[in-house]
Order: C-alpha cells, then sequence, then structure tokens
C-alpha cells in the first residue's frame, strides 16, 4: 500500500504517531515530542520562547541538571515546572544573568519562581525604606526563610551570582548601591513588567541609583503575561518608590506600591543549575 492510499486526517494530536527512520532503524516518536526535538535542533535559545508547560517532576533530576550546565537545556521549556513539596517551581527564563556582575557569572542557568507566594511578610517594621532594599527588614532578616525553602527544594543545585542593589535612600529616591552576592531574592519592576512603573527616575537633575543587571522582562512575562500574578495575590518587589512606599505586583493585576510595613508576599526569583 502506498503513503498516498492511506486516509488523510486534517487535525494532528500530541499522541499522533509519527515513524523515524534512521541508522538505528525505524522508531516511533509521538507527535507532541517530535515537535519540541524539532525546535530543540533548530537552536536552545528558542526554550526561552516556546512556553510548553510540562510537569517535570517532584526533583531536579541529574539528567536536567546536565542539560543546564552544559546550555543545550533538553527537554526544559518555558513554562516548564517541578511540584515539590505541594508548591509549584516554574521556569521563568534562561541564561538571564550570564556574563553580568563585576565579576562575571559565567553558569548556564535557569531562573525559577513560585507559582504562589510563599509566605507573607512586611519589608520593614514600620513606613520607612532607609537603606533601599539591603536596609531593609525584608533583605536582612525577611528572606530567611524563603532561602530555607529554596534550598530543600533545589539544594546545591542554586547558583549565586553577583547583582547590584539599592543600599541608601535620599529624599525618597535610591541614592547608593553595591555589588551583592544573590542567591534568593525579590524580583524588580523590570523583571516583572519590563519597564520601571513606579520607581523613581532621572529628572534631569537628579540621577537615582537604580542601576541594574536585572534589566528585561523575564521571558515567561512576556509571552504568557498571566504569570506575572497567577494566583491573585499582592507580591513585593525590591523597588523602593518613596520614603515610604516599595513596589509591589497587585493582587487585582495592578502594577502598583504600598507602604512598606505591609504584610504581602514574598515571591522570590532564583538562578538553579
Amino acid at each position: 500500500m502506498k503513503i498516498t492510499e492511506y486516509p488523510g486526517i486534517g487535525k494532528l494530536t500530541e499522541d499522533n504517531v509519527l515513524l523515524i527512520d534512521g541508522d538505528n532503524g525505524t522508531k516511533k516518536i509521538f507527535v507532541g515530542d517530535a515537535i519540541m526535538e524539532m525546535l530543540h535542533l533548530t537552536s536552545a535559545e528558542l526554550h526561552r520562547m516556546i512556553f510548553r508547560g510540562k510537569n517535570l517532576g517532584s526533583v531536579l533530576t541529574a539528567e536536567q541538571k546536565t542539560a543546564i550546565q552544559n546550555g543545550t537545556f533538553e527537554d526544559l521549556w518555558l513554562g516548564d515546572y517541578w511540584e515539590i513539596e505541594g508548591r509549584i517551581w516554574r521556569i521563568v527564563d534562561f541564561d538571564y544573568w550570564l556574563h553580568c556582575g563585576d565579576t562575571t557569572f559565567e553558569n548556564h542557568h535557569l531562573v525559577v519562581m513560585p507559582d504562589k507566594c510563599l509566605y507573607t511578610a512586611a519589608m520593614n517594621s514600620t513606613n520607612v525604606t532607609t537603606g533601599a532594599y539591603v536596609g531593609s527588614a525584608m533583605y536582612t532578616s525577611g528572606l530567611n526563610q524563603a532561602k530555607t525553602i529554596v534550598t530543600a527544594a533545589f539544594g546545591n543545585a542554586v547558583l549565586t551570582h553577583r547583582e547590584y542593589l539599592a543600599n541608601a535612600v535620599s529624599n525618597g529616591r535610591p541614592s547608593a548601591g553595591a555589588w551583592y552576592d544573590s542567591k534568593v531574592e525579590l524580583p524588580n519592576e523590570c523583571m516583572m513588567y519590563g519597564h520601571l512603573h513606579f520607581s523613581p527616575v532621572s529628572d534631569g537633575t537628579n540621577v537615582p541609583a537604580i542601576y541594574t543587571i536585572s534589566k528585561t522582562q523575564l521571558a515567561l512575562m512576556m509571552v504568557c503575561p498571566k504569570f506575572i500574578n497567577p494566583e491573585r495575590e499582592d507580591q513585593w518587589l525590591r523597588d523602593v518608590v518613596s520614603a515610604a512606599y516599595f513596589a509591589l505586583v497587585n493582587g487585582y493585576g495592578r502594577a502598583t506600591c504600598y507602604p512598606a510595613s505591609g504584610a504581602l508576599g514574598v515571591r522570590p526569583v532564583i538562578a538553579i543549575g
């Protein structure tokens, strides 16, 4: 029977099977897997632009870790996730900080965030932004619980890179900063929205200390904006807005800001590899 004599179909489904012939003989592959494999062969960079959303299991495997470290990202795609201890940890970008930092970060990596805030906490005990993000109670102690949760989920796969962070405020504007080791942080406005929304900017006379290597929108937030706030939670961002307010992602989907003493969601960003 000729191939042209087989009945035709007008729609593919993931469980349709294709036959592949090669040096190892004739094998079968499901259509869904074939599509992703063909995209993978095109370019590793496509992994950060194609949303798949596959459950990757309950642990980062040795094979997955190798695929990250060698920069091929084989069978790892934007939106894929691990479900660990009831939490969804989702891939939001690839090699986001590569070649950045005062000490260059040369590790291939995934950027991962939980879908749901880990807990709630205040940026400061009172409505002040003195010391900016680095001087906040959130940075000095409020992220300790998040660091424990992250380490339990990914162990030594959690990477440290160098990040420029604000550490002083003058007249409600970030006025100084420095390079710090960064492992578990709150994201900033650029990472979530792709632009500054409430952060002070230069007005021609004053240049705020908003220098950052986290300067572009995370790929998942660009490709699938619903993941900016998938659980409709208020979640802190690390940007100083005024002498009393930090930026946040609002539960209603708004870009907004809030007094520093508010107990809002902690949804950190990490690099693994």
